[in-house]
This record gives structure tokens, sequence and C-alpha cells, in this order.
């Protein structure tokens, strides 16, 4: 891992404090509808235009890839046996309201995707940290390098070093958290047992480029404090489209930094 200077994770750390788990699903929380919205938004700006075959390996939730069917896409998304699928996906392949788009699930390991042929789609989504739950995050890559058509595009959110130096604090664990400037890689335990793998801007350029890939762009996926974000919308909900757009103008603006709990990228296979 390239390290970060540690006076810069020192004093981001509480920024990342009260965010140090993820929103569940049925949160009601404001900030996280928020999120949730932003994501949305940069998915949606970086969609292809031209309706093609997309991979999502964004876990359980099915939220991203009803997004890319209603804009006409062929979603093939991996589930696993032990997540309930959505109902609207059992049995085969479910057409998009827009027309032109479907949504067809598979069940299979989004950790190793060597079952799929070579040269089988146009673009991959890996979003809600997919990668940062697979710890071989460079085999993961270069499967993924494999399966994209030239030209096929790869967008992916994994989470921040920020995040995973604010996690190790709330548990305490001061040795790791000493050892972080010289680690290869960061791995950090979730009070559930689950590990993820933390990435600075710079280690995920470079895994992205040994992987095979053109990196298009590295930002934080948020920018705004989810204090002042809950802030806003309790003085006026009315703010909250105001809101969207204008994080995600900050993410752009801010590429190539590591603020935030989550980094965001796109990537393409070259032609």
């Amino acid at each position: 891992m390239l390290p970060g200077p540690a006076a810069d994770a020192g004093s981001s750390r509480g920024r990342a404090q009260s965010l140090v788990c993820e929103a569940p699903t049925d949160s009601d929380d404001p900030y996280w509808a928020f999120y949730e919205e932003v994501a949305a938004a940069q998915l949606r700006e970086w969609l292809p235009t031209r309706p093609g075959r997309v991979l999502d390996v964004s876990g359980p939730r099915a939220r991203f890839a009803r997004q890319m069917v209603g804009a006409g896409h062929q979603v093939v998304r991996v589930v696993t046996d032990a997540v309930p699928t959505d109902l609207r996906e059992r049995g085969g392949a479910t057409p998009g309201a827009g027309g032109g788009g479907a949504l067809r699930p598979v069940v299979g390991d989004a950790r190793s995707l060597d079952w799929f042929h070579a040269d089988s789609f146009d673009a991959v989504l890996a979003e809600a940290r997919a990668l940062s739950f697979c710890l071989a995050t460079e085999t993961t890559l270069e499967q993924i390098h494999r399966m994209l058509r030239p030209g096929g595009q790869l967008l992916l959110c994994v989470d921040s070093l920020l995040l995973g130096l604010a996690r190790l604090a709330e548990q305490h664990r001061w040795a790791e958290l000493s050892d972080v400037p010289r680690a290869d890689v960061v791995l950090v335990p979730a009070d559930d047992g689950t590990i993820t793998r933390c990435f600075w801007p710079e280690e995920l350029r470079a895994l992205l480029s040994s992987a095979g890939f053109e990196v298009d762009w590295i930002r934080p996926r948020t920018v705004l404090s989810a204090e002042a974000v809950t802030r806003a919308l309790a003085e006026d909900v009315s703010c909250f489209p105001t809101l969207v757009r204008t994080e995600v103008e900050l993410s752009a603006e801010r590429e190539g930094e590591s603020i935030g709990i989550h980094l965001i990228a796109s990537a393409r296979r070259p032609r």
C-alpha cells in the first residue's frame, strides 16, 4: 500500500467516526437516503448511453440493477444462495419498464468470476463496496478485465483508508493502526466478523493499472459531512435535490483525494 500522510488521516478521522458502519438497507436516516441518491446520480452519469450487456456484482440489493435495466441495459446480476432473490427476479429475466432492458439473476460467487466467458460484457458494476469484500482484489480485477469487451467500462465503490482508520480507532486496535503506513494491504474487521479491504486512491489506481485497465478517474463518493447534510435537510427538506447535485459536483472536483468513507472509480479495458 502507498501510505497517506498520518496527520491528514488523524485530522479526518472524526468525519468518518459516526459512519463506520454501513447503513442498514431499511434505514430511515436522512443522510443514508441522501447517500443513496448520490450513488444513483453518479451511476446515471457513468452509464454508457448506448444500451449494452452489464454484469452487476454489487451484492444483495437490486436497486442499481433496476436502475440500469430502466436505462435499457441487459443486466446479469450475481446473487448467492444465502441471499433471498427479489421476488420480481425469480423465474428468469425481468423486462425493464422502459423497454429494451432486462434483468437476469445468476447464482454464483462474485469474489471469483472465472466462470464467465471472456469478452462477454460491455460494462461491469461493482457497487456497494463489493470489491472491498474481495480480499484478493487483484485477482477479481483481472477476471473482470478478462470478461469485459475491448473498450468495456468498470465502475466500482470501495472502502476508503479513512474509513479503515476510523474503524480501527473505534475498536481500540492501536497496534494495527500504527502499522497502517507500513502495510501493503489494509484489512479491517467489522463488528459482525466480516473483514473488508480499505484503499488509498494511489493504491487503487495502481491495482487497476496492474490488471490492465485505463483509469478514467478515482473520486470520493461524498464530500459533505453527514452532520452538514442532516442539518440542512432538517432545516429545509426541499433542498434535497440541490444537495445531491452539489455533492456529485464536489466529488468530481475532488478527484484523487481520499475524503469520506468510500471511494468510487471508473476504468476501462483498452480497445
